[in-house]
């Protein structure tokens, strides 16, 4: 059952740079290390912290969705951004953000205090037309 749902339902147009023209966009999930303690505030203090993030690295939070052990993003970005650095800077802010918003997250876990666990995933989202 998800807690929080935040979709965005919008065909992206192309975005072009100087020399390109692109649609990149990524389903990505992260995954709470350990406990289920991501409540629909958290969740929507998360989609906050995920949309700024988002707007600093050129990108696009286009979905976002999220249940008590782990949260699901659409995201559409630039080509000069690999998606594990994406996601590297995701985790690594909502993390620390969350912990300072929502105390009771703040864990010990083997020495260290990690919100997320240490994993990812990510696939490609949409299809490329034969034309445009």
């Amino acid at each position: 059952m998800a807690l929080c749902k935040h979709t965005v339902n919008r065909v992206m147009p192309y975005k072009t740079s100087s020399h390109s023209k692109y649609n990149l966009q990524a389903h990505i999930i992260f995954v709470k290390y350990r406990e289920r303690k991501l409540t629909n505030e958290v969740l929507i203090t998360a989609e906050a912290i995920i949309r700024r993030e988002c707007l600093k690295l050129k990108s696009d939070l286009v979905a976002f969705n999220g249940e008590s052990d782990h949260v699901h993003l659409v995201v559409s970005y630039t080509p000069t951004i690999s998606i594990s650095r994406l996601v590297q800077i995701l985790k690594s802010m909502t993390g620390r953000e969350l912990k300072l918003h929502h105390p009771y997250l703040n864990q010990v876990a083997w020495r260290r205090n990690a919100l997320w666990s240490s994993g990812y995933f990510a696939c490609s989202v949409g299809g490329a037309p034969l034309e445009f």
